[in-house]
């Protein structure tokens, strides 16, 4: 056993360092989830990758028989768990665990719910808005993208209190942006048609 005061990765790296298909599909999730680095593809990995052991030694010990009274603790302790999260459906059971996939991981992140929930234009935005202290959940201030969002604190997403971003005139607020873009993609055809008359 190592110092207990040592931070331990929480995640697996690939066995395999160059394969052309896997990095693909990570360069793929990091753009379209915005996440800084390929290391919160791997976390995301590593989460499923447990979730699935845990669902598949459950699994075979059901097929053997009665399970016995902790396993069938245990498997229930998971299953409430990951609806609590909103990664299955409420009348899930153990064998939808094992139809989950990275994607389903990621988009309970904070970042993605704060792009689609439009509380910021892009996901890169989201990020910045996190980070700089501009996003609550349930009126506490996270400043960690890779926060994972429970279905209850989803839908109490939104600006932290003493953030400029939560006033709705602010410029940057997305409804202000799209405000901005239809005045001046307007603005170029009222003056033709002022020049017109």
């Amino acid at each position: 056993m190592g110092y207990p005061g040592k931070n331990r990765k929480s995640y697996d790296t690939p066995k395999h360092p160059w394969q052309a298909a896997r990095i693909a599909s990570e360069v793929e999730l990091i753009k379209r989830y915005g996440l800084r680095n390929k290391k919160e593809v791997w976390k995301a990995h590593s989460g499923l990758k447990n979730y699935r052991e845990l669902a598949r030694k459950m699994l075979a010990e059901s097929s053997k028989g009665k399970l016995a009274e902790h396993l069938k603790r245990d498997a229930d302790n998971i299953l409430t768990r990951m609806k609590r999260y909103g990664l299955l459906k409420t009348d899930a059971v153990l064998d939808d665990i094992l139809s989950l996939e990275v994607t389903n991981f990621l988009d309970r992140r904070l970042q993605t719910q704060v792009h689609k929930q439009g509380l910021a234009n892009t996901v890169r935005q989201a990020r910045q808005y996190i980070v700089h202290g501009h996003i609550a959940v349930a009126g506490r201030k996270v400043t960690v993208p890779g926060y994972a969002l429970t279905s209850e604190e989803e839908l109490s997403l939104g600006y932290y209190g003493t953030s400029p971003m939560a006033n709705e005139s602010h410029p940057s607020r997305p409804a202000q942006v799209v405000k901005g873009i239809v005045h001046e993609t307007s603005a170029p055809a009222q003056t033709a048609r002022q020049k017109e008359v």
